[in-house]
């Protein structure tokens, strides 16, 4: 039988797994009677841990909201996920918070851990914009990381649409990019000799992976950019507007995020922040712009700031003329 310590910390995790647990199902899970596990049971709400008891023949124990966080227990894959998922947060009101939960996290894992969760670290790059991507596939997104970290090719099978045959395609691997509700590999192609993004939902690499190879210099310098003009309607996962402009609002990203569902926020400071979006009028483009209760600055190009001035000159009219009240009685 296990120690007491030992059996506790299983009982934690079973109760986690599931929404409930019977007396007889836990004792037999521990390998212990169930008088055993109600004493356990009282060990764990000595220790904080909020366990409710349903009586009766239906009856057990389930793991309820408490009004503190309790420890909490999690196997290999979940730890993984979830520093996957805290990475890739793109929202910069919480980015301090999910950089010290990373940390802490990273604190206390032992080194075989560790040491995936760090090439993920190195490897993932956050471009600004609203969205956050699923922590999926965390085995796969370890294994991309990897073969960046340690500058090897990548020989993958990928499917560039649904429906389509996997193509075989052998690539020198440089950023995994979270965009949105999706990951992508940017990386070298060796066979198209030119850039390329890869979802990596549609890819599945192939082992062993091939020779070290010399990094290259992204276009420009500048990864998140760059990803950013591939995904704008070039790839058919974000169709571009007609209209589509730049601007710089008084006002802290944290605040516009929330509110660009298609855009891209860049903080500048902690009460600045430039936005890139776009619309299918220039007029719709300067109102979704100027519901912001906040100084507005076109960056460009000329027919947005047209666009505001139109506005501006109609807003002003109906701010100092009188409404026909006629208009306002039938029939007349």
């Amino acid at each position: 039988m296990q120690k007491t310590s030992s059996r506790l910390l299983t009982l934690l995790s079973l109760l986690q797994a599931r929404p409930e647990w019977s007396g007889d199902d836990l004792a037999e899970r521990l390998e212990v009677t169930v008088r055993t596990v109600r004493r356990d049971i009282g060990r764990l709400r000595a220790l904080g841990y909020p366990v409710a008891t349903d009586k009766g023949p239906g009856g057990g124990y389930r793991l309820r909201p408490g009004s503190q966080m309790p420890p909490l227990l999690f196997d290999d894959e979940q730890v993984v996920a979830l520093a996957v998922a805290l990475q890739s947060t793109a929202q910069p009101a919480i980015a301090e918070d999910a950089d010290r939960a990373l940390a802490t996290i990273r604190n206390v894992l032992p080194a075989r851990l560790r040491q995936r969760i760090e090439a993920l670290r190195i490897a993932t790059v956050r471009p600004p914009g609203p969205g956050v991507p699923p922590a999926h596939a965390p085995d796969l997104l370890t294994t991309v990381s990897t073969a960046i970290r340690r500058r090897e090719e990548l020989r993958l099978d990928h499917t560039p649409r649904q429906g389509a045959a996997p193509q075989r395609r052998r690539v020198e691997p440089h950023h995994l990019v979270a965009w949105r509700t999706h990951w992508y590999l940017l990386a070298w192609d060796l066979e198209r000799d030119d850039w390329r993004t890869f979802r990596t939902d549609r890819m599945t690499p192939r082992t062993p992976t091939g020779p070290r190879f010399t990094v290259r210099q992204v276009p420009g310098g500048d990864v998140s950019a760059f990803v950013t003009s591939r995904f704008r309607g070039s790839d058919g996962t974000d169709a571009a507007w007609p209209c589509q402009g730049e601007a710089i609002l008084d006002l802290p990203a944290s605040e516009v995020v929330p509110h660009t569902a298609d855009g891209i926020v860049e903080p500048l400071g902690p009460t600045r922040c430039r936005v890139i979006t776009g619309s299918w009028s220039w007029t719709a483009l300067a109102a979704d712009l100027g519901r912001f209760d906040a100084n507005l600055h076109v960056v460009g190009p000329p027919a947005l700031r047209e666009a505001c001035a139109t506005l501006a000159r109609r807003y002003a009219a109906a701010a100092t003329t009188e409404p026909d009240r006629r208009l306002d009685t039938p029939g007349e």
